[in-house]
């Protein structure tokens, strides 16, 4: 009786576990920013993007930002990480 009462409490806990790490690696995928959850494969730093893309510097897709090549839309402040600036990985044309 006690062997199978144990096997329920490891049951019971591998499931539990099983959960916590599904609950964890959604979310790695996302971040949340006042509510709104963002896909982090969908949006990227500037140096992530400029690496995807290929161009030169991380100054072009801030210089992109500043003339309205990327839609302002198309941009996330993130004021909780130093202002930390994310665009949505799509490509642009200057």
């Amino acid at each position: 009786m006690k062997n199978s009462s144990n096997q329920t409490v490891n049951a019971k806990l591998a499931q539990i576990l099983a959960d916590a790490d599904a609950t964890i690696a959604e979310a790695e995928e996302y971040l949340s920013v006042k509510g709104v959850k963002y896909s982090l494969s969908e949006w990227v730093t500037l140096k992530e993007y400029t690496r995807r893309f290929g161009l030169e510097s991380t100054n072009v897709v801030s210089n992109w930002i500043a003339r309205g090549i990327v839609p302002p839309a198309n941009v996330l402040i993130i004021e909780d990480l130093n202002n930390l600036k994310l665009v949505k990985a799509v490509p642009y044309k200057p």
